[in-house]
């Protein structure tokens, strides 16, 4: 196979969350050609994309290798340096340091305006906030979370309702979304998950229901003289909560399922 097949692969792979497959692709297509600065960069970015401490040592070790083979390779400088830039300077001060020299570097090299620079600037940005930053940064992933939830909800009830009227399912292909809709679907089958379906149907309702519910019963025990303080209501949290760990369940295996089809299209390829 071509190297540039690899690295395409390699990009696909990646694109969907596979990242063990893309390292697995970029070690077989350095395996067959040696060292190659493209390749190192996926395996590199596919260590990183696991943000360990493991993975990060692996991740440095790839770029380095890369930037050995092509000092000014804009892609390896740029991933690089958004390691060192989200490391902690406490526990790997030298990251922090080359932080600073691969900056200088990316910007000697690439135009303003470049995809490279615009990488810099937000990486830069992000290393750059402050408390109150990250504080608002993590208000804003929150809010966009609980948004893709409510609309993941939706398809899932759209989708539960087609196939209790026996409508053929969609082939999820290599769809993220579609695919973690149809694990959902199979997960969510059966009579006992039938109160986790209502309240994925009635997501927003069923969590201010719950609200009041479980103030309303911590108040009721505190008022009888039963308890002097307490937190059983929020017990009743527990089935919203069943409800959304089966999305998130259904989103794994949703990827898991993407990446094998993806792996598969490959070997398919192969064979021919």
């Amino acid at each position: 196979m071509e190297r540039q097949r690899y690295a395409e692969r390699c990009s696909e792979l990646f694109a969907v969350g596979g990242f063990a497959a893309v390292r697995e692709t970029a070690e077989a297509g350095l395996d067959e050609y040696g060292p190659d600065p493209v390749l190192l960069r996926w395996l590199g970015q596919a260590h990183a994309a696991e943000d360990e401490d493991d993975h990060d040592r692996e991740a440095e070790t790839a770029y380095r290798k890369g930037l050995a083979l092509a000092p000014h390779d804009l892609g390896l400088l740029v991933s690089y340096m958004e390691l060192c830039l989200r490391s902690d300077s406490f526990d790997h001060p030298s990251r922090a340091r080359r932080a600073v020299e691969l900056q200088k570097r990316v910007e000697e090299l690439a135009p303003p305006g470049s995809p490279e620079r615009e990488r810099v600037d937000d990486a830069t940005g992000w290393a750059g906030r402050g408390y109150w930053d990250d504080l608002m940064a993590g208000a804003a992933r929150g809010r966009a979370q609980r948004a893709a939830t409510e609309e993941r909800s939706v398809l899932v009830t759209d989708a539960l309702r087609r196939d209790a009227r026996g409508e053929s399912r969609e082939e999820a292909g290599e769809d993220l979304d579609a695919a973690a809709v149809a694990a959902a679907v199979e997960l969510l089958q059966g009579a006992r998950n039938a109160p986790l379906r209502l309240l994925l149907a009635h997501r927003v309702a069923a969590y201010v229901l719950t609200f009041a519910l479980s103030f309303g019963l911590n108040k009721a025990l505190v008022w009888s003289g039963a308890l002097e303080f307490s937190l059983w209501g929020w017990l009743l949290y527990v089935p919203l909560f069943a409800a959304e760990a089966k999305l998130r369940r259904a989103e794994r295996i949703g990827k898991e399922r993407v990446v094998a089809r993806v792996q598969a299209r490959h070997q398919a390829a192969d064979t021919v």
